[in-house]
């Protein structure tokens, strides 16, 4: 099968269509010919080597297309259906054939949902359900603040927080060109992020905001502390940055009565296979329905190296997917 693949950590140049033999499922898994594979930033960091992978290495955290062929143990899955996966545990997705847990699998029957939209639901849509309602244990009403908001994950994070009950919801972007965006996808403010610790009291009433999701982190991390509410939480899940770590003090955590946590896709769905799929699937629902609006952007594979430099550029907003198959 054709695949691309990392043969060597460094910059977008390094990835390389290659041929690889066909995977094949074994025990819960399922094998699936890959319509569209959905392009992220965890991608850039498995091909920068901030993750340490095997080299070479085929990477690729979710897809869409047809179930090729399903493992000894596996209920509910047929060859042929059309469905929705997340491929983030062990990567692969940039290929014409990957294998994933049965678990992590959404089926689309029946749906009203191309392949192509499909593709770019598992990652970026999952994370802001889970995130939302696992990491921060979003309440009713609560006040929502998203980093990033014109970007894959951010462009989700703002309208799971509508339907998981959010009261007010409000996000950042690096420049004004992005603004339009982000209003686009359902949140009430958008602000310049540069211009967020002047604007935070205005936004939320002097309170500062119950939940504040931050993947861009370097300065964005200390705003987003000082943001917070009493018993408010902000949740760490990238940086996008590139910036150095920032420290939080566990005593100026105490004082304040304010809380961090972290989130991880890939760690989460390895550890809680079966929840990450009821969340996947959760996500596919709310797609289906309108509830979840997605933008997309198609590049045939062999032009990954393109999507991976416009993701660095920070210049992309909703999300790009690779076409293997129409």
């Amino acid at each position: 099968m054709k695949a691309v693949a990392i043969p060597a950590f460094g910059g977008a140049e390094v990835l390389r269509v290659d041929e690889f033999e066909v995977p094949e499922p074994g025990p819960g898994q399922v094998s699936i010919d890959v319509a569209y594979a959905g392009a992220n930033f965890a991608e850039v960091l498995y091909r920068r080597g901030v993750v340490d992978v095997p080299l070479p290495f085929v990477p690729g955290i979710e897809v869409s297309g047809h179930v090729r062929a399903v493992g000894p143990e596996v209920e509910g899955l047929r060859p042929g259906q059309p469905v929705a996966a997340l491929t983030i545990v062990d990567g692969g997705g940039y290929a014409e054939v990957v294998v994933t847990s049965a678990d992590l699998v959404a089926p689309l029957d029946g749906l009203d949902l191309g392949l192509d939209i499909a593709a770019a639901i598992p990652s970026n849509s999952t994370t802001a359900f889970l995130v939302l309602d696992r990491a921060a244990r979003i309440e009713p009403g609560e006040t929502v603040l998203v980093h990033a908001a014109a970007g894959g994950v951010g462009s989700q994070l703002g309208q799971a927080a509508r339907l998981l009950g959010a009261g007010r919801v409000a996000g950042t972007v690096g420049g004004p060109a992005k603004i339009g965006t982000a209003r686009g996808f359902g949140y009430d403010d958008v602000v310049l992020r540069d211009e967020l610790p002047d604007r935070v009291a205005a936004l939320t009433g002097g309170r500062g905001f119950d939940i504040v999701v931050d993947m861009v982190g370097g300065p964005a991390r200390r705003t987003s502390l000082d943001a917070l509410a009493p018993m408010g939480r902000m949740i760490v899940m990238g940086n996008a940055s590139g910036a150095d770590d920032v420290g939080v003090s566990a005593n100026e955590l105490w004082f304040a009565n304010k809380s961090v946590a972290g989130f991880n896709l890939a760690a989460f769905s390895g550890a809680f296979p079966a929840d990450a799929g009821r969340a996947l699937r959760r996500a596919v629902a709310a797609a289906a329905s309108g509830d979840l609006r997605l933008q997309v952007e198609e590049l045939p594979l062999d032009q990954a190296a393109e999507a991976h430099r416009r993701i660095e550029s920070g210049a992309t907003t909703g999300k790009l997917v690779l076409a293997l198959r129409g």
